[in-house]
């Protein structure tokens, strides 16, 4: 004998998650509390109608998910979706599917459960928010012994210089440490030494006066005269010719230059920022640069580290560069399953934050729902991912096992926490404790 209406009713009520029930023909016959709230309807509004005129979802049209589980005889769980509220917002859901079948196992109606993840997004964003210092993402303890490092320069006009690979945000630093200077409202100058011909980078830096060489037409001043008061930022330091070191040496000691094509000598007062990819003391033993720019250069030095020496960050960029993607296009992407999750936490990343904004670029161009799987990561990516597992292995070994078990022990079997200090999903730590039998 079943419960009666009320009882069912009030059962239904007391849980979080939007539920409601359809008939065979697909007409909602009751529709729970936290449905009420997620979708703006009322209950006395939606009974009787179709599901898919009350959820409004381009899944309800065209992927209906009582049909696909009539269909394919498996219950749904967790499929993402956007339903319309009454009020006709967008609210991302992820829902759970089932038939009713009689004693014959008939079809005699459907019930949907959902979730507003709407939530999750939030506090997301939140973490992002917290986790970014003038526009760098990342809260690694590396990461932030650099920030402390840029406050507590904050009130020098020392040289500082960046090392570190190409890709891992060196400029994002250098603006950083403009932003929090005294100097912050002054003129920012950026100049790339890279993309001057050596002919020219003298005049890009210092300026040029009418006939100085065969293009120049007229006066010109340069990137260190616009940047007077302020600072300049020379990206690609070692690139520097080294007669033109000579030059900017001069001009870090004395604060004095000349224009290419005049005696007058000018001055200036500017902070330099520098920053480089390659080893600058093998340049120096090479010849390539010289040792007392060098030291005029590197007064307070920064190595920003290589984003696999900083994999925490990962997930906060990832985020960061799915958000951004998401304001740029139509598409409503708004998350990353745990596969794809351990296998970009456990790629090498030779290219670095570059590289990463890449593989979420190319994977959110392949994705077609609201989450990112595996599949839609970039080939080589995949093809390379040697996952870092010290415990989480196929192998359902005694040792591996007892590891597992140990590192639960030590966190009071608190299955969020290992599963941060493993660099895996919580599912995926679920599902590999299921495989070895283990159980709180």
């Amino acid at each position: 004998m079943g419960l009666p209406y009320e009882f069912t009713q009030d059962i239904l009520d007391s849980l979080a998650e939007g539920i409601y029930t359809v008939n065979k023909d697909f007409r909602i016959n009751s529709f729970n509390r936290a449905a009420e709230k997620i979708t703006g309807y009322k209950r006395d509004e939606v009974l009787g109608k179709f599901c898919k005129n009350v959820l409004s979802s381009d899944r309800c049209v065209k992927d209906c998910p009582i049909a696909r589980v009539l269909e394919n005889g498996e219950n749904l769980q967790d499929v993402e979706n956007t339903l319309i509220t009454r009020n006709g917002k967008e609210v991302p859901i992820k829902m759970n599917a089932a038939v009713f079948r009689t004693a014959k196992s008939n079809p005699i109606g459907g019930v949907v459960s959902f979730r507003d993840m709407s939530y999750l997004e939030n506090v997301q964003n939140s973490l992002i928010k917290q986790s970014q210092f003038h526009g760098i993402i990342g809260q690694s303890k590396v990461m932030r012994e650099i920030y402390t490092l840029i406050r507590e320069i904050a009130e020098t006009n020392s040289s500082v210089m960046l090392g570190g690979e190409s890709g891992t945000g060196k400029e994002l630093i250098a603006n950083a440490i403009q932003a929090e200077s005294t100097r912050a409202d002054k003129p920012y100058i950026k100049v790339n030494c890279s993309v001057f011909p050596p002919q020219l980078l003298s005049s890009e830096l210092f300026g040029h006066v009418r006939g100085a060489f065969t293009d120049a037409r007229s006066n010109r001043i340069g990137r260190f005269e616009m940047a007077d008061g302020g600072t300049i930022f020379l990206d690609e330091i070692a690139e520097i010719p080294l007669q033109m070191q000579l030059q900017l040496l001069r001009v870090l000691q004395e604060g004095t230059f000349e224009r290419v094509g005049e005696s007058v000598t000018r001055k200036v007062d500017v902070r330099v920022i520098a920053a480089t990819n390659i080893e600058i003391e093998q340049a120096i033993n090479q010849g390539k640069f010289r040792d007392d720019l060098y030291y005029r250069l590197n007064v307070i030095p920064i190595d920003v580290p290589p984003l696999r020496e900083r994999r925490d960050d990962i997930p906060y960029l990832i985020r960061h560069f799915i958000n951004k993607l998401s304001m740029t296009s139509h598409k409503k992407i708004s998350d990353i399953d745990d596969e794809a999750m351990e296998c970009l936490l456990a790629y090498s990343w030779p290219g670095n934050i570059r590289e990463l904004e890449n593989a979420i670029e190319y994977a959110f161009a392949r994705t077609t729902g609201i989450i990112i799987h595996l599949s839609k990561l970039p080939p080589n990516i995949k093809r390379q991912r040697n996952y870092l597992e010290p415990v989480i292995s196929p192998v359902t070994g005694t040792t591996q096992k007892n590891e597992l078990v140990r590192l639960l022990q030590d966190h009071h079997w608190n299955k969020s926490v290992v599963a941060k200090k493993l660099g895996i999903g919580r599912t995926t730590l679920w599902r590999k404790m299921k495989a070895m039998g283990l159980y709180e």
